[in-house]
């Protein structure tokens, strides 16, 4: 299974008063991540957007195990946990600069048609997308 990896140095806002993420940017987080595997891939979100499709969230799911506090860096893991011919999960490892994991989650994603958000067969609307996706969570 392809994993993608990203370095992330934490901005001074994301932090709370107690010094540690706030829980909504891991949200974000998982956003790039997802983004980044996507273009690790070869493919490319825009131009999915610019074809008249679009992926939205149907569900996520957030486990904190330990905080990621002020200073640290972050190592954010990501990867397609299910590819369907409709859905797509993917899994989220967030560790601290230690190595400690800190967060780990799930998004599940469907394609629609931006005219109607009607969801559509991501395996026959993006065929090319489907097999590299295949292959990612398989090797």
């Amino acid at each position: 299974m392809y994993v993608s990896e990203l370095g992330i140095t934490p901005k001074y806002f994301e932090y709370d008063m107690m010094g540690i993420i706030y829980h909504s940017h891991y949200l974000e987080w998982f956003e790039v991540g997802r983004l980044k595997l996507i273009q690790d891939l070869g493919l490319s979100y825009f131009e999915m957007e610019q074809s008249g499709y679009i992926s939205p969230v149907q569900e996520m799911k957030v486990e904190y195990k330990r905080g990621v506090r002020y200073g640290e860096e972050v190592l954010l893991r990501t990867w397609i946990k299910q590819n369907g011919g409709v859905k797509t999960e993917y899994a989220y490892e967030v560790f601290n600069g230690e190595g400690t994991l800190c967060v780990v989650g799930t998004s599940v994603h469907y394609v629609v048609r931006c005219e109607d958000f009607k969801p559509v067969q991501f395996k026959k609307v993006f065929p090319e997308w489907y097999a590299a996706f295949e292959k990612a969570s398989k090797s």
